[in-house]
């Protein structure tokens, strides 16, 4: 699967704009601020019906305007598939495949899978557990439609359930009967999200360890270990044991929806000991991970979108990754850099061919 074209309308900083791309290696070069992250953007509404960035559709509409269109082309199989998005001010999101509408969003998940490299992924390994059970969850959506519709299902339970709990709280008036059918609800959706976790991660932890080394070439140990109560414990009694303590704190403590990543470098939590090098290198190695595991689950290769990874990164980790993204593992790649001379010596380098486009304040020159 490739990208043939692109075409946008008022997106972002763009006030036009339309691409013709390679099947191979395609780049994006200017000067920060000047659009080329926008561009990878695009191709990810494409793909995943939202922006990696900012979930706010609006926000992404060019100053001044009222929408914002972006179509694209992709050829599947040979065969060419047509996905256009358009977003109205104040209107609800419109997707299309081959001109048809989509009635659920969900259902176009999956369907033109897609890898983002960026430096925003730092808030994986930074921030709080949230960010890391969304890795989990972005996986596995693109892999299995049923995981994306029982998380809605266990959120809006659980939502239910730390609503009952404040009202109890806020009245004093406790119904053990309806939370216990919440319970068993939670119950049941949780271990649905669990199973499919824990079977995701069985496989994925050691495809990343491979792409880590490569990349390292062995240099660093390194270690990914998928933390969840439910491994302990049954979800049922893990709420048995929690409701007077969810009772006096007004939330649900226990659950999958308290899943986490451990990242650890030579045994130590990578947040506090990796450095900028190493903590990049581990996010490279998960992304390329997630691309392997996506083309193994969907039997053909996704897009890699890899933006500004050259930063912070240095020259022999630079060119062993771009030797292995160019290779025949890989498909189509989208790069952006602030350097059109860098990107051609290293392409030159490997002896790669790259098709450049230069980028000049929402302009693209190809």
């Amino acid at each position: 699967m490739y990208l043939q074209q692109l075409s946008i309308i008022n997106f972002k900083n763009y006030s036009e704009a339309e691409l013709i791309f390679s099947d191979g290696v395609n780049a994006f070069t200017g000067n920060n601020g000047a659009g080329k992250t926008n561009l990878l953007d695009a191709i990810h509404y494409l793909s995943l019906c939202k922006s990696y960035f900012n979930t706010v559709d609006s926000q992404q509409i060019k100053q001044g305007t009222d929408f914002f269109i972006i179509n694209g082309t992709f050829d599947k199989n040979d065969i060419p598939e047509t996905v256009a998005c358009s977003v109205k001010r104040a209107q609800k999101k419109i997707f299309k495949r081959n001109k048809k509408d989509y009635q659920r969003l969900a259902d176009h998940i999956g369907l033109f899978p897609i890898v983002m490299v960026s430096p925003y992924d730092v808030s994986i390994i930074m921030e709080g557990s949230e960010e890391r059970r969304k890795f989990i969850d972005n996986v596995i959506s693109q892999t299995d439609n049923h995981y994306l519709d029982e998380l809605i299902t266990y959120n809006k339970i659980l939502s239910n359930r730390n609503a009952l709990l404040k009202s109890i709280a806020e009245t004093g008036r406790f119904d053990p009967g309806l939370l216990e059918v919440l319970d068993e609800q939670l119950i049941a959706s949780g271990n649905v999200i669990f199973g499919k976790r824990r079977s995701f991660m069985e496989s994925f932890t050691s495809i990343f360890s491979k792409y880590y080394q490569f990349i390292t070439e062995d240099a660093e140990q390194v270690q990914l270990v998928y933390e969840s109560q439910l491994l302990q414990h049954s979800f049922a009694e893990l709420l048995t044991k929690t409701t007077e303590k969810d009772r006096i704190l007004e939330r649900t403590t226990a659950g999958i929806h308290r899943d986490d990543l451990q990242f650890s470098i030579h045994g130590m939590p990578l947040k506090k000991f990796g450095s900028q090098g190493q903590q990049k290198s581990f996010l490279i190695a998960l992304k390329l991970a997630q691309y392997n595991y996506l083309q193994q689950q969907k039997g053909f290769k996704p897009l890699l979108l890899l933006d500004d990874i050259f930063d912070k990164l240095d020259e022999k980790r630079i060119t062993k990754l771009m030797q292995m993204v160019s290779a025949h593992e890989f498909g189509q790649v989208f790069i952006t850099d602030a350097s059109t001379n860098r990107v051609r010596t290293i392409f030159n380098q490997i002896q790669v061919d790259v098709k450049l486009f230069k980028v000049e304040n929402g302009e693209v020159i190809a």
